[in-house]
């Protein structure tokens, strides 16, 4: 960005990854859950309320004729329809696993959400993690792509993109709730080919021209290399950045110490800060967050801001598809 990485250090100027994210509670709790049944189905009736008006009337369309493409078979996962099982390929493995035969319309889209999971992540503060609301996103994304009948997958990261992992997309609201379980546990998600860099090992991972949502706080290093390799995605794919507000989780109480010592759950490392610095981090958040929307904005990249709060949260993506929609018109 701006900075080096020792001079944000020495000038206090950026958000150094010794201090970022994971300020206002201790180590993350992973075996809590950050959307449960409840809030799917309450998204769900959202995302019908609100994308019927995008859908009445007639819509031109480029693609012709009707019918689906069989893609293959593969083994039965929960949330997977008992319609689409096999039966006679699955007594061939004595109903274990049960073999799915998955199709794929050619006439639907593809949309790929690109998740950080990195552990400060599952810090926040008021028992509300920054994680929770990059659930909410992969709910509501999903659901939407569910209601056009459009495929859905997911891929996430660490802090240092170090680890490649994904799902492949499929259609249905069984993807989605294997989607939020695969980024609240980890189960099911499969390494990716790393092919250099970001671009082309997200690139690699698509079989077709799709969505892609990159959502994360974006509070580490390296924002602009991202950025960048983004930029070069989006010349094949529809690229755009769904930047979690988590200066919430460094709106700390007051402390009578002057002198507090805070811990990265990532690197182990800590920094000794005083009350003053402690007190401007979340400040300090929300400047770095602008940077990286308007850096995102000079690569021709659109960034919508995500907040913790529900009613804020889907207000801000109301208006990003409604200015979406204008633009293209």
């Amino acid at each position: 960005m701006k900075w080096t990485q020792e001079e944000r250090a020495a000038r206090g100027a950026g958000v150094p990854a010794s201090e970022r994210r994971g300020a206002g509670e201790g180590p993350p709790r992973l075996n809590e859950e950050l959307v449960d049944f409840a809030d799917i189905t309450e998204i769900e009736l959202r995302v019908l309320r609100r994308m019927k008006e995008y859908t009445l009337g007639d819509h031109g369309s480029v693609f012709h004729g009707s019918g689906v493409d069989f893609v293959g078979l593969r083994d039965w996962q929960p949330g997977d329809r008992p319609s689409s099982i096999d039966w006679p390929q699955s007594s061939l493995t004595n109903f274990s696993p049960l073999i799915i035969r998955e199709f794929e319309q050619p006439s639907t889209s593809s949309v790929v959400m690109v998740a950080d999971r990195s552990l400060s992540t599952r810090c926040g503060i008021d028992g509300v993690p920054i994680a929770q609301t990059i659930a909410r996103g992969l709910a509501t994304i999903g659901m939407s792509a569910v209601f056009f009948q459009d495929s859905v997958g997911l891929v996430t990261f660490d802090h240092d993109f170090s680890s490649l992992l994904g799902l492949r997309p499929r259609i249905g609201k069984g993807q989605v709730i294997h989607i939020l379980d695969a980024y609240q546990n980890g189960r099911g998600l499969l390494e990716l080919r790393q092919a250099g860099d970001l671009a082309a090992s997200l690139g690699g991972f698509m079989r077709k021209t799709s969505m892609v949502t990159v959502i994360s706080d974006f509070l580490f290093d390296n924002v602009g290399e991202m950025i960048k390799d983004l930029a070069h995605l989006n010349a094949l794919h529809d690229v755009f950045l769904g930047l979690v507000d988590a200066s919430f989780a460094f709106e700390l109480p007051g402390v009578s110490a002057g002198w507090v010592e805070a811990f990265d759950v990532e690197s182990g490392k800590s920094r000794v800060m005083s009350r003053g610095e402690l007190a401007a981090m979340a400040g300090r958040v929300r400047e770095w967050q602008d940077d990286v929307a308007r850096t995102a904005k000079e690569a021709g990249i659109d960034a919508v801001r995500l907040e913790s709060d529900p009613v804020k949260f889907d207000i801000a993506l109301l208006e990003w598809v409604a200015e979406r929609r204008l633009r293209r018109r």
